[in-house]
């Protein structure tokens, strides 16, 4: 019988040692899992980052190249309207000149 209740917890004292261990290896675990998450959580932001700042920069870019044209063709219009008119009034002020001297 004192054979059977030492050997009964013998086995309980290794089953408790053995689930401790098995603890402290899901604990370690546990941890070096949440290491791994925040790295590759880190990773992804970076990556975000760096995409949303070249599509900010592309937009940027598109904006300012489709304005700058948009700018230079009302410019070139308007100069070419008002070349227009300047030459009209010249072709009326020679007109007047002509018909004053004679």
């Amino acid at each position: 019988m004192k054979k059977i209740m030492l050997s009964v917890v013998a086995v309980m004292c290794l089953a408790g040692f053995s689930s401790l261990s098995f603890a402290e290896d899901m604990g370690g675990m546990k941890d070096e899992m949440k290491g791994e998450m925040k790295g590759m959580k880190d990773e992804m932001k970076g990556e975000m980052k760096g995409m949303k700042d070249e599509m900010k920069g592309e937009m940027k870019g598109d904006m300012k190249g489709d304005m700058k044209g948009e700018m230079k063709g009302k410019m070139k219009a308007k100069h070419d309207e008002m070349k227009g008119e300047m030459k009209g009034m010249k072709d009326d002020m020679k007109g007047e000149m002509k018909g004053m001297g004679k």
